[in-house]
């Protein structure tokens, strides 16, 4: 108890614990609405009949909102703190949430991609400001282990989120939903309950915490006005999001397709002991396949159980090992994962599919935690080009899209394993490129 109660007591005595809880409503917010958008690929291929390439754009759109969003929320929170940047966000995401009203009545792919660009704006500004705003609660050195434990709560998030988009867009039987006519529900729900925060922290007692590493008093920062590329750690790391990122996207945003072609077919034996709406016969007699919404509820409970299992269970190997040699592990352990999720091997594939959740878990907040390290006054615009390198999810997910065009879902996963493969890198070499960036602040 005493740990956990020092993970959260700054330099000056005072205890962040509430401000920490408060933010955490954030990382949930973010994992529900990033979680939603999963079962959205699947969906438009069927009542747009869109391929799986063009239902990439799902993604794309959502990402490229990252993309030119970050530098201005960066921007932003310098100009009014942590504390306006978040209350920013939350506005542009009750926009873009209460904008799928009107775009259900339009009908088209277009109005819904418009809408899902205006949530990622609004995530942007909040990713952004709460990343390093979570590292500055507590001492410098358990940064990492602050950021991941309020990323546990991204994690219920994105369990959450396939559960409560599948449930109003997902076919629960053998035939194809191929309506979007209560697309908006679910979407109605984000806006409310954005709304409700907005107040809360609108009315809240949100302190400007700055570290000590964040001061610009002289006394830790002699790196004031040297640029930020000529930090080794800090250029690797925006590349490493950069795959993380795309890695995520493709893994998270194929999953449903993946599980409903791949997935070996279920005796009746054993799908009679599956919820009723969760197969369908299909083939010869005895052979039953799992239905979409079923395969959303498996990305649930089973992909993102895992991922926030690995959180969990992250944030405290992170307080006891150092965290880029934690990163080199579970990259590699995930590199090895890709290539059995490409193999033929029937189950053993669709396990290590789900295993993929548990080892990305830590990947995206230990990779902030280590990019920004050491960059004193420029941490929130460090903060806002990491954020930025979140543009990966956006473009590799259309080749991953591409390659299951043209050749299979399954071997379409050679994406993020490249991905997994330069991340491992960035682990591996941490020390040295932190070494390269103390001596660029130092010349």
């Amino acid at each position: 108890m005493k740990t956990f109660a020092k993970m959260f007591r700054s330099e000056d005595g005072r205890s962040h614990v509430f401000t920490f809880l408060l933010v955490c409503s954030l990382f949930l917010l973010w994992g529900l609405c990033n979680g939603m958008i999963d079962v959205l690929n699947k969906h438009f291929q069927n009542s747009l009949h869109v391929s799986k390439a063009q239902s990439a754009l799902v993604q794309f759109s959502n990402y490229m909102g990252y993309f030119l969003m970050a530098i201005p929320s960066g921007m932003l929170a310098r100009r009014f703190g942590y504390k306006g940047g978040i209350i920013i966000g939350l506005g542009l995401i009750a926009v873009g949430a209460f904008w799928f009203i009107p775009a259900t009545r339009i009908g088209t792919y277009g109005a819904f991609l418009v809408g899902l660009f205006i949530l990622a704006t609004g995530l942007t500004c909040l990713e952004t400001v709460a990343n390093p705003y979570a590292t500055a609660l507590g001492p410098p050195d358990l940064g990492a282990a602050r950021i991941n434990l309020a990323q546990s709560c991204n994690g219920v998030g994105w369990m959450l989120g396939p559960l409560v988009g599948g449930h109003f867009v997902l076919s629960a039987t053998a035939e194809v939903n191929r309506s979007n006519d209560t697309l908006y529900v679910p979407y109605l729900g984000v806006g409310l309950v954005v709304t409700v925060l907005l107040i809360a922290f609108l009315f809240s007692n949100v302190p400007e915490v700055t570290p000590p590493s964040e001061r610009s008093d002289g006394a830790a920062t002699p790196d004031v006005g040297r640029s930020l590329w000529r930090r080794p750690h800090f250029v690797a790391a925006v590349v490493a999001q950069f795959l993380y990122v795309a890695a995520q996207t493709g893994v998270f945003g194929f999953f449903i397709n993946y599980v409903v072609t791949d997935m070996p077919a279920l005796g009746a034996s054993t799908a009679g002991w599956l919820p009723h709406d969760w197969t369908y016969q299909k083939g010869g007699a005895g052979a039953f396949k799992i239905t979409e919404r079923a395969a959303s509820q498996l990305l649930s409970f089973g992909g993102f159980g895992l991922f926030l299992l690995g959180r969990l269970t992250g944030s405290m190997a992170l307080s006891k090992f150092k965290a880029e040699r934690t990163l080199a592990l579970y990259a590699g352990a995930n590199t090895l994962v890709m290539a059995l999720v490409m193999a033929p091997l029937g189950w053993i594939s669709v396990a290590a599919l789900f295993a993929s959740f548990f080892f990305m878990s830590i990947m995206f907040p230990t990779i902030f935690a280590l990019g920004i390290q050491g960059l004193g006054p420029q941490t929130k615009k460090a903060s806002a080009f990491i954020v930025m390198a979140i543009v990966g999810g956006a473009i590799m997910p259309l080749l991953m899209g591409w390659f299951a065009d043209v050749a299979s879902m399954r071997v379409a996963f050679v994406v993020p394993l490249f991905c997994f493969v330069g991340i491992a890198s960035y682990g591996g070499l941490w020390p040295r490129l932190m070494a390269g960036s103390d001596s660029a602040a130092r010349s």
